[in-house]
């Protein structure tokens, strides 16, 4: 367990390397003190703190999250193939381990990694594994903590990465960073659909471009995507038949953003800018200010979610070369009047 770590660090530092020359940093961030203000009845973020530190030497870099009823977290540990339940008290349970791959070719990372993971309301959870073999696709763990088991596959040229759940109409979408694609699969498994393309989710040309749809939700009617590559966060309406409507950029300059949530009902959102170790508060205008820096403990943070009044802020320390610190951050949330 302890070399494929190493291996993906190595892999992901490469990336970041190449990343870094190839996006700047925004001119328009603010950043802000620990006060943090609250702006027009803005939502205001305080109180932050470390609440469980993970084993990097493990593979335990955290990826993703999704929030449980009781306020537990969900969280996907990328390099060593898992999913754990993360406790109030910020006790971590192993919940699955996703089988080991003979000879892994994952674009990007060379290895095999779990990425998005999420939940539906009957407790069944599902993740994200890209290996590029087979077994790259959505996978299942159920209820009662049987699985994991793979319910669909997905390209094996491509990077699956984040993955939400609409179950209204029995869909998960899943957002590909290679190939710049967001995938539906049915809830109950099967062959996958190519349910939104374009230049807006691809990656920036070859050679300075990696990665390009990153993070994804569902949310008000829409799929909302991140894409790190062209700093912009996307919304594509859900048609009333199912299908995608025009890719809208609701956002941009939003230097190495990952994955996101919303603050609430209205469009306002909270973003992880893995490389600047930074979240970022993200107004429905698409203006945005920084709320949360690597002095509160970000290390390479790359997923939000936002609950019980409450953010959680995932942090894998990938391209962390001293003293990594992977771990679950939370803070408070005041959502003020939006």
């Amino acid at each position: 367990m302890s070399r494929l770590p190493r291996l993906a660090a190595v892999a992901t530092a490469t990336l970041a390397l190449t990343v870094l020359v190839s996006v700047p940093t925004s001119a328009s961030e603010a950043r802000w003190g620990s006060s943090r203000p609250s702006v027009g009845g803005e939502p205001t973020v305080s109180d932050p703190r470390v609440v469980a530190h993970f084993d990097f030497a493990q593979g335990q870099t955290a990826e993703n999250i999704v929030l449980e009823p009781d306020g537990s977290a969900i969280v996907s540990f990328s390099n060593a193939r898992q999913v754990a339940r993360v406790d109030k008290q910020g006790t971590v349970t192993i919940l699955a381990t996703l089988p080991p791959v003979a000879n892994p070719n994952t674009p990007v990372i060379g290895v095999a990694a779990t990425t998005g993971v999420t939940r539906a309301h009957d407790g069944t959870i599902y993740v994200v594994y890209a290996t590029g073999t087979s077994e790259t696709g959505v996978w299942r763990i159920g209820p009662d903590g049987s699985g994991p088991e793979q319910i669909a596959e997905l390209p094996t040229n491509g990077f699956p990465n984040a993955i939400d759940i609409d179950e209204e109409c029995g869909t998960l979408y899943v957002a590909d960073s290679v190939l710049g694609t967001v995938w539906s699969v049915p809830q109950d498994g099967g062959p996958r659909t190519a349910w939104a393309t374009g230049t807006e989710l691809q990656p920036l040309p070859a050679p300075d471009g990696l990665v390009g749809a990153n993070g994804l939700k569902v949310h008000n009617g829409a799929v909302w995507v991140s894409n790190t590559d062209r700093q912009t966060l996307l919304r594509i309406p859900i048609r009333h038949d199912k299908t995608a409507g025009a890719i809208e950029t609701r956002a941009t300059g939003l230097s190495w953003i990952d994955d996101f949530d919303f603050t609430g009902r209205g469009d306002t959102v909270l973003a992880a800018l893995i490389m600047d170790n930074q979240v970022a508060l993200v107004r429905p205008d698409g203006t945005h200010k920084v709320v949360l820096t690597e002095q509160d403990g970000l290390d390479n943070p790359t997923a939000v979610a936002v609950g019980h009044k409450k953010v959680y802020v995932t942090s894998a320390a990938f391209f962390n070369p001293v003293n990594p610190d992977p771990n679950l951050l939370l803070a408070r949330l005041s959502k003020g009047h939006k």
